[in-house]
């Protein structure tokens, strides 16, 4: 036992403590697993609860559009189509959630296969008009079939994840870790478990070089928007079991949009920076609703933070506290805390 014990503390003091940036991933995260025992309005649990969803939700946008450079503007289908997908699974059917929420993000995954497969014939911004029209053409269809769907009211009575509101609080909190862990993993340049991600990086700074070099890019492509539609889904049908409804709104074009402001806010191509964008905006928008004033300047707020932000720091928040923390070897490619004056792995001068 002590011996697990020492190659745990072993490897945190490696790969967590000697990096800033990952050490303060690790404070964030023990914080909100932390969070319920001192909320004591259950308010705050349900938008920290909404905006662990909505984590998900961004990161999975910033894995097509971040990673491989294919900017869709209609990323509320995935999320919509899993909520509705939920809805007549749990209202007209009777399954539990547990079964609901990967069958979810299932049928988001083959959306994704449907709508990526010709969209992915065009490129830059015919690919993202046409990518804003697939939620739209969803909605029309939704409000023709309102005695099945819903219509403009949605579906409500949607069993809840929990009974108790820190059960389903915790049930969220674990799925974004492992989704936005398995997020990371596939979109990683140098990960060693899923080599995927350098490809995607290649396909994002010169796909014609990539397809001369051999790569098949319209599969990876399409790899690509299943795995940011699976992501998208999860979050849908977490989001409709929250809320216990599923209605229109989940196929707004605003809820696209935010997807995109919550990434660029925090940084793209990182997956973290998607989740402290909404981890930032998101609560902020919400506690401003409190108070009267708040619901007519929030989003005005909301935007002069997006406009310092892209002024000041134009690759997003977490790229610049990252590079103000730490500093990569030019040998050996480790992040080094920026104080250091040689590698902590080489030796190598770290400030030349």
């Amino acid at each position: 036992m002590s011996g697990y014990l020492f190659w745990l503390y072993k490897w945190l003091q490696g790969e967590i403590f000697t990096i800033p940036g990952r050490l303060l991933a690790a404070v964030f995260i023990v914080v909100l697993f932390m969070f319920p025992l001192f909320a004591k309005n259950p308010y705050f649990l349900d938008i920290l609860t909404l905006t662990a969803i909505f984590a998900i939700y961004a990161a999975s946008w910033d894995v097509l559009a971040g990673f491989t450079g294919q900017i869709n503007l209609g990323h509320a289908l995935f999320f919509g189509v899993a909520a509705y997908t939920v809805a007549f699974l749990n209202k007209y059917l009777g399954l539990l959630p547990w079964a609901t929420i990967p069958l979810g993000g299932i049928i988001s995954v083959l959306v994704g296969f449907i709508v990526g497969f010709p969209a992915l014939r065009l490129r830059g911004i015919y690919l993202s008009l046409v990518t804003l029209g697939f939620p739209i053409i969803l909605t029309g269809i939704i409000l023709i079939f309102a005695d099945f769907t819903g219509g403009e009211l949605g579906l409500s009575g949607i069993g809840y994840l929990s009974s108790a509101n820190i059960m389903n609080y915790y049930i969220v909190f674990f799925v974004m870790l492992i989704s936005l862990f398995l997020m990371y993993k596939f979109t990683h340049a140098e990960s060693k478990i899923i080599r995927v991600g350098v490809i995607l990086h290649a396909i994002r700074e010169d796909e014609i070089t990539a397809r001369s070099s051999g790569i098949n890019t319209t599969r990876y492509k399409l790899l690509a928007f299943g795995v940011s539609g699976f992501f998208a889904g999860i979050s849908g049908s977490l989001y409709t079991h929250s809320i216990r409804i599923a209605g229109p709104s989940t196929l707004e074009l605003f809820l696209s949009f935010q997807a995109i402001l919550w990434t660029i806010f925090g940084g793209m191509r990182t997956i973290y920076g998607s989740v402290v964008g909404v981890f930032i905006l998101y609560p902020l928008t919400e506690f401003l609703r409190i108070y009267e004033v708040g619901e007519h300047v929030r989003f005005i707020i909301m935007a002069l933070l997006l406009i310092i932000v892209l002024l000041f720091m134009p690759e997003g928040l977490t790229i610049w506290i990252r590079d103000k923390i730490e500093v990569k070897c030019q040998r050996c490619k480790l992040p080094n805390i920026r104080i250091r004056k040689s590698c902590r792995a080489c030796g190598a001068f770290l400030h030349l």
